[in-house]
């Protein structure tokens, strides 16, 4: 397995909007579990293919207590939302980025699994939130759309400036 490098935001390929997955095959599963080796990595809950500039619909989440609770989504479609809840999100792709987001309590997903097997299954807190996270990344939408426009533009520019000093101590 290898880690694989994400994108981190401003980076416009985050913006890519994902096209679904045609076949569930060894390659696929390759990366599927090079994305779990990179989210494990990185103490992440979730991950979606855009995030690693692989521009399909597919996502992974493991948001157990002890991360022995891997889950993957390909082509997922939420068919079922209810309720509001709102908690702090954070992003792999904003490292050290933390913000309020309102989404649905409750979610009900239906997707195909790393076999490419249809499966569905409701969803509530953690697990929902990063279910409705990682689709929106799929969609080219992230986290800070939900903020204003100048959280938004604040947090732009606390990246841009961690970059900068980043690429002159390397």
């Amino acid at each position: 397995m290898a880690i694989m490098h994400v994108l981190r935001y401003p980076d416009q390929r985050l913006r890519t909007q994902a096209v679904p997955v045609v076949t569930v095959d060894d390659n696929l599963r390759t990366v599927i579990d090079n994305m779990f080796e990179t989210m494990y990595h990185s103490q992440g809950v979730g991950l979606a293919a855009t995030q690693v500039d692989i521009h399909q619909r597919l996502f992974i989440a493991d948001c157990g207590t002890e991360q022995k609770e891997p889950l993957v989504f390909i082509n997922p479609e939420i068919i079922e939302q209810e309720g509001l809840f709102e908690n702090e999100e954070g992003c792999l792709s904003f490292p050290g980025v933390y913000a309020s987001v309102e989404r649905a309590g409750t979610v009900k997903v239906k997707a195909l699994d790393r076999n490419g097997e249809l499966f569905e299954m409701e969803a509530d807190g953690l697990l929902a939130i990063c279910i409705q996270h990682e689709i929106d990344h799929l969609n080219g939408k992230l986290f800070v759309d939900y903020l204003s426009p100048l959280k938004r533009d604040r947090i732009r520019k606390k990246l841009e400036k961690e970059a900068r000093f980043a690429e002159r101590e390397a």
